[in-house]
């Protein structure tokens, strides 16, 4: 694919300390393409802060400050995080079954 963006900044980042923060980061792909997408934009610092790294999927190196969780090769689901847009309301974070994938 291709990343598209449908709404940009409102304020400038040239000078300023930026902290990315992200659900999961699995290939790095996307995250890759908005980082060198931000720090074009002149930032002091670019740092990212991730809630489940996946760092055994990942195909282009991307440098993660902060980590909640290495996960292995599993799909995490609830609190927001869906499958197929399925078990986003779960009001918790769980490891979906290799069977419910398909």
């Amino acid at each position: 694919g291709f990343v598209r963006l449908v709404k940009d900044l409102e304020i400038p980042l040239a000078g300023r300390h930026v902290l990315f923060v992200e659900d999961v980061i699995d290939t790095g792909l996307t995250l890759g393409y908005l980082l060198r997408t931000l720090q074009a934009r002149g930032p002091a610092s670019l740092e990212v802060c991730v809630l489940f790294n996946k760092p055994k999927h990942r195909l282009i190196d991307i440098p993660v400050k902060y980590t909640g969780v290495d996960l292995p090769d599993r799909f995490v689901v609830g609190y927001g995080l869906d499958h197929r847009e399925r078990y986003r309301n779960l009001p918790f974070v769980a490891l979906l079954k290799p069977e419910a994938l398909h």
